[in-house]
């Protein structure tokens, strides 16, 4: 093929159809590339055959069989854990119950969740999980290097399944079905958590106050310019 410019013209169509595609001016060609493959010939495009005719089935179920319908859940990478996060930095939680309470990082579980207490013996938040995106990290350090925290997953905290059951008038207004109950075992892990977390506390002037206080803000503080 010759080139006209910068387009490539072939031969076999000679030398009138060639002088149509000139330039005109530098860089900038009459015709577009896609004008001038259709105009002098360009890429045939193949046509599809025709499509194969799908057989009906020999016999059907005399029942209707379930089909599962196809899922969209995909496997999530694991969550990241922030920078400034690490088993015992003293947490800010921003919502929920506990708004504003100061807590302990203990671990990240599987979920992406954080495990964390108060403790509970210090400002009455107990063992839970929470999310990264609703806490401030601290430059706050607490020692859990002998804080046992195995028993401590996401299936810990899963509820129990109730069988239902209808509820009598004097049932649904009586106190007892209001509260919720909790079990002698997780008072006894909420003990045995806090024990072993308030002997770390303990340690260190000042820091069982801390925990105890409550953050707020007070008349033109600002939280983007505290340093936590």
């Amino acid at each position: 093929a010759e080139f006209l410019g910068y387009l490539p013209v072939p031969k076999a169509f000679g030398e009138n159809r060639m002088t149509q595609a000139y330039e005109l001016i530098r860089g900038v060609n009459r015709f577009s590339r896609t004008k001038v493959a259709k105009k002098f010939g360009g890429v045939a495009k193949v046509a599809a055959g025709p499509k194969k005719a799908v057989k009906p089935a020999k016999y059907y179920d005399a029942d209707d069989v379930s089909v599962p319908i196809a899922s969209k859940k995909h496997i999530r990478n694991p969550t990241k854990l922030r920078a400034s996060i690490t088993p015992g930095t003293v947490l800010i939680l921003l919502a929920g119950r506990f708004q504003g309470k100061r807590v302990v990082c203990l671990k990240q579980l599987s979920s992406g969740l954080l495990l964390v207490s108060g403790p509970f013996k210090v400002n009455g938040v107990p063992v839970r999980r929470v999310n990264q995106a609703y806490v401030i990290a601290t430059s706050t350090k607490v020692d859990v290097s002998g804080v046992n925290t195995e028993k401590f997953d996401d299936a810990y905290f899963k509820k129990e399944k109730s069988a239902s059951k209808k509820m009598t008038k004097e049932e649904f207004f009586s106190e007892d079905s209001k509260v919720g109950k909790l079990s002698e075992e997780r008072k006894a892990d909420q003990a045995a958590l806090d024990d072993a977390l308030v002997a770390k506390i303990e340690k260190v002037d000042q820091l069982k106050e801390y925990l105890g206080s409550r953050f707020s803000l007070s008349k033109n503080e600002f939280p983007h310019l505290l340093k936590f």
